[in-house]
């Protein structure tokens, strides 16, 4: 699977999604600095969010429309938050352009079929559904439908949600399926994360896996990076001063940049599954043990415990031959120090 000029999954590096989303705070020139300094991060792609307010919900303050419940958003209306947060549909032109330049990939979450449509004239290379989205089966067979990779969060999903998403992307000839760990909560506590499911993603679902993050920090993309994630996605803000309504757990410049580094660092340590030895390592054998003359000894004596041993370095035989060379005779003199080999030993 390629989004864009990536390669997803096997043995390809992870795809890192710088994820936009308010964090333009309503100006579009932060916008277009927040995707240049993403690039400078090491992100791969950059992500927007196209939606409007009436796309999303209806302008209404009553009760069932109202934030409550201990987020950063609560007291405000649906509609107020999705009118501050969303990017406008005519920056998106621009805004892909700069990507483009940049050389990152860009590509958005719709929210409904408009958005799809409107991102398909910008020729979007994948389509990302949202965690509170993936109960919206037409959004994501139409999505599905354009033949492109589909990014699809489980923050708010039972496995039954998620199973009914997979087959109605594969209903309509779509394998290019990423299922993405996400826990929606904002900020998301580490006890939530649950990171020991990525794999089980993978597994259960036949599907390429990463990590949707909404913690603070960088340690839970890493961790999950260990577990086989190969897409991670972050929130990124070109400066935690411009607020916003993610401000708070989205990371500055400096920050997705160790997480980057991190991820990348993982990967090396991850490597691959190898049984063999490099060239530097084989060239530090020498200080392992191998078997040494440790007593001076002429021709005809005895090979006893007394005079070789199993010491460090590793110029002489290997000690696997200890024991059947005990008893036998050297055949010349040796001094203290000689490493032992079997041309030194009498066969007889």
């Amino acid at each position: 699977m390629k989004i864009g000029s990536k390669s997803i999954g096997g043995g390809n590096p992870c795809f890192i999604i710088a994820e936009l989303s308010a964090n333009h705070n309503g100006d579009l020139n932060v916008a277009i600095e927040t995707i240049r300094a993403a690039k400078k991060t090491g992100a791969d792609a950059i992500k927007l969010q196209t939606y409007t307010p009436d796309t999303l919900t209806i302008d209404c303050d009553n009760d069932h429309f109202k934030i409550e419940g201990g987020t950063l958003w609560d007291g405000k209306s649906l509609y107020e938050l999705y009118g501050e947060a969303y990017t406008p549909w005519e920056w998106h032109k621009k805004l892909f352009e700069v990507a483009e330049e940049e050389g990152l990939i860009c590509f958005s979450s719709p929210f409904d079929n408009t958005a799809v449509d409107f991102l398909e004239n910008l020729n979007v290379p994948a389509y990302k559904i949202a965690s509170f989205e993936i109960q919206d089966i037409p959004l994501i067979e139409y999505a599905a439908s354009k033949g492109k990779p589909i990014i699809i969060s489980t923050g708010i999903a039972e496995e039954e949600d998620i199973q009914l998403a997979v087959d109605t992307c594969r209903k309509v000839g779509n394998n290019d399926i990423i299922l993405l760990k996400c826990t929606s909560s904002y900020p998301a506590p580490l006890e939530l994360a649950n990171l020991n499911t990525i794999p089980d993603l993978k597994a259960r679902f036949g599907v390429e896996v990463g990590f949707s993050d909404h913690t603070y920090g960088s340690l839970a993309p890493t961790v999950a990076t260990t577990l086989g994630a190969k897409v991670i996605e972050k929130h990124f803000i070109l400066d935690k001063a411009v607020g916003g309504p993610d401000a708070d757990f989205s990371l500055d410049v400096k920050e997705f940049t160790d997480l980057v580094n991190q991820v990348r660092d993982t990967e090396k340590l991850l490597g691959k599954i190898s049984y063999e030895i490099s060239d530097k390592v084989k060239k530090n054998k020498k200080f392992a043990r191998s078997l040494f003359v440790v007593k001076d000894v002429k021709a005809g004596d005895i090979i006893t415990k007394e005079n070789i041993r199993s010491i460090r370095p590793g110029y002489g035989m290997h000690p696997k031959h200890y024991n059947d060379i005990l008893g036998k005779k050297f055949k010349s003199s040796s001094k203290r120090g000689e490493p032992l080999f079997i041309d030194m030993i009498d066969s007889n």
